[in-house]
């Protein structure tokens, strides 16, 4: 004789186990599309960061930190650019790791060669009475900043100082060609 409560059950049981591995299943492949695309957004930031406009717009940066001309920045493409990354990196659309490998060198230097010698985020915040003017460059600054001490270890302090650091990175910047 058949026992129908039994096969019932085991049917019940069985739909259970579909539905929940095929929920499963959409939840990975939700977080490998998201790490993806992740990884896509970082690479195309990083080649409107390498084209030909921002480049000069690097170097013009660049060469006005190294003068110590702060009064001439007019153009703040870099900073918008690195508040723009950190925006969509503190929302979690890109993933904090791929931003420092890809930014993490530059978002250390430019950060703080505009707050040194002479605070420039500082003074445009106070300028234009808005106290979160890149406060996202800010923000992933810092966070890059815990990254190198997660990565490093121990060793973390160990580096050459932040003046050095930036100097040498706006050196490197201020000879940029278009390419």
């Amino acid at each position: 004789m058949v026992d129908w409560t039994n096969i019932a059950v085991w049917s019940l049981v069985g739909t259970w186990v579909l539905v929940v591995g095929t929920l499963l299943l959409m939840l990975w492949q939700t977080f490998q599309a998201q790490k993806l695309n992740s990884a896509n957004a970082v690479m195309n930031l990083r080649e409107r960061f390498d084209s030909p406009r921002m480049r000069a717009a690097r170097r013009h940066l660049s060469e006005r930190i190294l003068h110590q001309a702060h009064q001439d920045i007019s153009n703040l493409e870099v900073i918008t650019f690195f508040e723009l990354v950190g925006t969509l990196t503190h929302r979690k659309v890109l993933h904090d790791d791929l931003v420092w490998e890809a930014f993490g060198g530059w978002v250390t230097a430019y950060y703080w060669a505009l707050r040194n010698p002479v605070d420039m985020i500082g003074d445009l915040r106070a300028t234009m009475n808005d106290p979160l003017i890149f406060h996202e460059f800010e923000w992933l600054h810092n966070r890059v900043i815990e990254i190198d001490r997660r990565r490093l270890g121990p060793n973390a302090d160990r580096g050459p100082p932040a003046a050095e650091d930036a100097n040498r990175f706006m050196t490197r910047e201020s000879k940029l060609e278009s390419i």
